[in-house]
């Protein structure tokens, strides 16, 4: 105990032989920061202290004035501030001075930026003319009465992540083949369904490409090749009245597909395609109908049998084809909505029970 009071009489003797060296600008400086220091102690309890924008100017401010005079002195900085380090109160000055040459940068030269409804043009014929070059792309615009140079095209194609011509035309020359003749390919696949006493139904449907109607052929407990041959017969029945022609149809290669059944699709002319062994995405609009079909009815109810299958299928395919809007069709159903007046009121029909809802809207 008696040695820490002589400590603290030593300590406090030689602050105030340092005091009374000090020049009388250097104590209103160093007093004023020590009063400010005590302020933001006594304004706030946290460890460390919260300081404002404000509040560090000053602190600032002082500081690197008494910086600039205790380079003249013995007097060491960090005695003076109590509250913060000498480095926190010197970085505070470095972002200030980072702030102080911040400005607005204004492009005065160069050439002025593209019309973004103009840049928009571009992407759109390159997009959907994959084979078009810059060239071919600017004569198009000239076409419209838009003049861009073949580099500003190429500009606006590299921030886009655009390929140049030959890249991009081959990776769209497949998707583009596929948008011409969807409308003359037919799907069919089997999925299985088990019901609520554990039996497994086999459900046999047809979907076409371009229109994404799906039509349900059956269900069965023992797909053999006669039963479907016989759906495949009834499925050829209904493509006589199609416009334009189905010409393909794509299944995989289980051995349900019996050489029957193709027959019957190529005795009326129709070309059918085996999609290779274990390739899934080959048949992609079937195997994505599949996955609709029970996430949004199946997998939400209890099915009793066959015939219970059948009913809720064949209810929820007519409200697929009729009333559910498609992202792949621009949010219109495989068939069309019928256009009514817009000042009926709004009504609601409840689908399976009420699992999924038709919202229409009643003429006027």
């Amino acid at each position: 105990m008696i040695w820490l009071a002589l400590n603290r009489l030593i300590s406090a003797l030689v602050d105030l032989i340092s005091v009374r060296r000090l020049a009388e600008v250097e104590k209103d400086l160093e007093l004023v920061l020590l009063r400010q220091q005590l302020d933001i102690l006594q304004r706030t309890r946290h460890r460390p202290p919260r300081v404002t924008q404000g509040e560090k100017l000053v602190l600032v401010a002082f500081t690197m004035r008494l910086k600039q005079i205790g380079e003249r002195s013995t007097r060491p900085l960090g005695e003076i501030l109590r509250l913060f380090k000498p480095e926190t109160v010197l970085r505070w000055h470095r972002d200030l001075v980072a702030r102080k040459w911040t400005f607005k940068h204004q492009n005065r030269g160069g050439r002025p930026r593209i019309d973004p409804v103009l840049e928009r043009l571009v992407v759109r014929l390159a997009r959907e003319n994959a084979r078009c070059g810059y060239a071919r792309i600017r004569g198009e615009l000239l076409k419209l009465r838009r003049r861009v140079g073949e580099t500003t095209i190429a500009a606006i194609l590299q921030r886009h992540g655009i390929h140049p011509a030959p890249q991009r035309a081959g990776t769209s020359g497949w998707r583009q083949l596929m948008r011409h003749y969807k409308a003359q390919i037919l799907a069919c696949d089997l999925f299985t369904v088990d019901t609520l006493f554990l039996q497994t139904v086999f459900v046999f449907f047809f979907i076409e490409l371009g229109s994404r109607q799906v039509h349900l052929a059956g269900c069965t407990r023992h797909p053999d090749a006669r039963w479907m041959t016989q759906q495949a017969r009834q499925m050829v029945w209904c493509l006589e009245k199609y416009e334009p022609t189905i010409q393909f149809l794509i299944h995989d290669n289980d051995s349900t597909f019996a050489p029957a059944f193709d027959s019957v699709f190529e005795a009326a002319g129709v070309h059918v395609i085996h999609t290779p062994v274990r390739a899934p995405n080959a048949n992609a609009f079937a195997e994505r109908w599949v996955r609709t079909v029970r996430e949004e009815c199946l997998d939400r109810l209890f099915i009793l049998g066959e015939g219970h299958l059948r009913h809720v299928l064949q209810e929820y395919v007519d409200f697929y084809n009729r009333a559910r809007p498609h992202q792949g069709l621009q949010q219109h159903a495989p068939i069309p909505f019928p256009q009514t007046p817009a000042q009926g009121e709004i009504r609601c029909r409840d689908v399976l029970g009420g699992i999924l809802h038709d919202y229409h809207q009643e003429a006027a």
